[in-house]
């Protein structure tokens, strides 16, 4: 997740090198679309490896993706032009987005329920700590070596991951086909049935009917709005900042600070996730990210500059890792993975539209604080909808998946 975090913010830290020293002809507006194609292969890798986490195993596919995003990261500092380094961002995202749900499928089957929620929110704390490396190494990186070191330093993912998941990761989940799955290891308890059940179809048809509809579209809809705020943060906040009169090195300072809130965030909502629900508290998070990015556009002081993006950092961070252990919580195991991919996939609508609309933003004239009212009006929405996915599960009667984590609603 460290590895992760890092490539999603790299773009974000040397994006206004690439507008100014590339020579490729940049405007916000083409940068805006650039910063999201590596969200577009998000999409496509949370979707399609969620279904192949379920079908032939969590440890193969976290392994292939890391691969995947190390190599293609890798390959983007010796990008001739922006339609081949866009091309690359797109690839290494596909990496980046079967990632996540993979390895959020294995630690939901290695931990008990109880647990799982903290669990899962810590784990996605190597989220923003990736981030915050980006910022810290692009404040000593980018003026010394330029911006083609900041993707190289993902050869590390390909000497420390890959070796170390090969050695360690367990496997939770036994092969096995929608016609007919086997009991998974004892350590995952991952079985090709849900609970009290007879055999179960696996696949994205079985989120998109009863009694899993519902509560499917919401956790979509809610993910879309929450990864809007977060990655639109994430890819314009260091340009935003300069753009607001501040140099770069301070610019990448206030994404730390963003990154840092978000690390906090991490640990404050695995508490609060496990004291209270993480429906609760997501709902309570996202509405502290709106609020906190209101306050930006008032001009504040820069030291409550600096608390107001910590505020973000924690809510919109805090929000999307209590969405992942809810609905890490509430699907049976075999659908466990394909319904992360689901929603972290069909998420990525959000990720992808945020760089985009950001520079659009810009290049309308409409100045910076049009960026942070997005940003906040996509977190209020979050919050919304994550309410009425707590309406719903609390209205409903116990389903197959509600066995596995009611107790987290």
């Amino acid at each position: 997740m460290v590895f992760d975090g890092y490539d999603l913010i790299v773009y974000g830290t040397v994006q206004s090198s690439l507008i100014s020293e590339t020579g490729w002809g940049l405007s916000k507006a083409t940068a805006g679309t650039i910063g999201s194609t590596a969200f577009v292969g998000m999409m496509i890798g949370a979707i399609f490896a969620g279904r192949m986490a379920d079908s032939w195993g969590r440890r193969r596919t976290i392994l292939g993706c890391a691969i995947v995003f190390s190599i293609f990261t890798i390959l983007c500092a010796f990008a001739p032009n922006a339609a081949v380094f866009g091309g690359l961002r797109l690839l290494a995202g596909v990496g980046l987005g079967g990632l996540v749900p993979s390895a959020n499928a294995l630690v939901a089957e290695l931990v008990p329920t109880q647990w799982r929620s903290t669990i899962a929110t810590l784990m996605m704390s190597g989220v923003p700590i990736g981030g915050s490396i980006a910022a810290l190494v692009g404040i000593q990186l980018i003026p010394a070596f330029g911006w083609e070191s900041m993707f190289l330093v993902a050869v590390l993912a390909l000497m420390i991951v890959v070796p170390l998941g090969l050695k360690y990761l367990p496997e939770t989940l036994a092969p096995a086909t929608a016609a007919g799955r086997t009991t998974g290891k004892a350590t995952g308890k991952a079985t090709g049935k849900a609970a009290g059940s007879g055999e179960e179809p696996i696949g994205f048809k079985s989120l998109l009917r009863a009694p899993y509809l519902g509560v499917s579209l919401l956790f979509a809809l809610a993910t879309i709005a929450t990864l809007f705020a977060w990655y639109g943060l994430g890819t314009w906040l260091p340009n935003l900042m300069q753009l607001a009169g501040y140099n770069l090195g301070s610019a990448l300072t206030f994404a730390l600070a963003l990154n840092l809130g978000a690390v906090a965030g991490s640990v404050v909502t695995a508490w609060a996730g496990t004291r209270f629900g993480p429906i609760p508290t997501a709902i309570a998070a996202a509405a502290v990210a709106a609020g906190a990015l209101v306050v930006l556009v008032t001009g504040p002081p820069v030291t409550v500059v600096y608390l107001m993006l910590v505020l973000a950092g924690v809510g919109t961070h805090g929000t999307q890792c209590l969405i992942i252990a809810a609905v890490a919580s509430h699907y049976p195991g075999h659908l466990r993975g394909t319904a992360l991919g689901w929603a972290l996939g069909t998420g990525r609508v959000g990720a992808v539209a945020a760089p985009q609309i950001g520079g659009i933003l810009l290049a309308a004239g409409l100045g910076v604080n049009s960026n942070f009212l997005a940003f906040a009006g996509a977190a209020a929405i979050a919050a919304v909808l994550l309410a009425a996915v707590g309406l719903k599960l609390k209205s409903k009667s116990p389903t197959p998946y509600a066995t596995t984590g009611a107790s987290n609603v």
